[in-house]
């Protein structure tokens, strides 16, 4: 079994992201491909590998699996681990992730992902407060209900994964998690989140596209990645 997992640019692309650390942590080998966003639409290019036009895709031999989501769902038919094997946890998880791929709006577009940022946001408006918190209980329950120090126990699976995008922009833009705070800092202290953001940090690369949703989020405080080519 071989499989390809063709991903963007590190600091910009939270989608790219999730199944990368899953896989990552999971031990589960691929080949890395990266295909960085070059311009404000990769849709026609990104459609050579890619049924919608979008990162990520994972190749295993002739099929092609897209969406974070639905590579989730692909690996977890023949890998143990991506979801709990406690059936209450595993339902947390389930319910979780979907939440996650799902919602969050005002989240991604008022704290877009940029890893080798930091950030003084703008005041919060009631959608993305609502979100935050909402983030926030989610973690809190996770790590009461099932005993930590992942969010449905003690074994990192898709729903940390899925979440750890988060983790950046809790980061990047000082947001507050309470209990789900320990969380936070154990995700970006696990090994594959330290390669991705090495990797990240690395980077060349800019989009104007991203850097202008960025500059819309707030004042950079702080830039730590590589001058631009």
């Amino acid at each position: 079994m071989t499989y390809t997992l063709i991903t963007a640019n590190r600091n910009y692309s939270s989608w790219s992201l999730r199944p990368w650390v899953l896989m990552k942590a999971l031990g589960i080998a691929f080949t890395d491909r990266i295909v960085p966003f070059a311009k404000p639409s990769n849709h026609d290019d990104f459609r050579a590998f890619s049924p919608t036009g979008q990162v990520p895709v994972l190749l295993d031999g002739g099929t092609t699996v897209w969406d974070s989501l639905g590579i989730a769902l692909y690996l977890a038919e023949r890998h143990a681990g991506v979801w709990p094997a406690d059936e209450e946890a595993r339902a947390f998880a389930m319910c979780g992730v979907a939440e996650m791929h799902g919602g969050f709006a005002a989240l991604r577009n008022q704290c877009t992902m940029n890893v080798g940022v930091r950030v003084a946001p703008g005041p919060h408006d009631a959608a993305l407060a609502r979100d935050v918190g909402r983030v926030r209980e989610l973690f809190e329950e996770g790590l009461a209900r099932f005993g930590g120090p992942w969010l449905a126990g003690p074994d990192f699976t898709a729903l940390d994964a899925f979440f750890a995008p988060v983790a950046y922009r809790c980061r990047t833009y000082g947001l507050a998690m309470g209990g789900g705070q320990a969380w936070v800092e154990r995700v970006l202290d696990h090994p594959a989140m330290r390669a991705w953001e090495a990797a990240a940090l690395a980077e060349t690369w800019r989009e104007a596209g991203h850097e202008a949703e960025l500059a819309a989020c707030g004042a950079i405080t702080a830039d730590f990645r590589a001058p631009p080519a």
